[in-house]
């Protein structure tokens, strides 16, 4: 099974990277680009036996390295 994992920062927390591509894409002449907001995916594939067990492992990989649960949410979606 694969896991596909979106990590985003919390509302209310800077995020430098997106206000630099927001100010690029203005510079580049992009009209109307609103807030823009950066984050990171990752794809991993698991021998899980059920999808439950790898909802459950994905989480467990989150919480303990990659996302920084204190400013960043994610989001698991498992794939057969």
């Amino acid at each position: 099974m694969k896991a596909k994992i979106h990590v985003t920062l919390k509302n209310g927390v800077l995020d430098v990277q997106g206000k630099a591509v927001q100010a690029g894409l203005a510079g580049l002449g992009f009209q109307g680009v609103g807030d823009v907001r950066v984050g990171r995916y990752v794809e991993i594939e698991l021998a899980a036996r059920s999808r439950a067990a790898a909802e459950a492992e994905a989480k467990k990989m989150c919480e303990k390295l990659l996302a920084n649960t204190v400013i960043e949410n994610y989001r698991v979606e498992i794939a057969e």
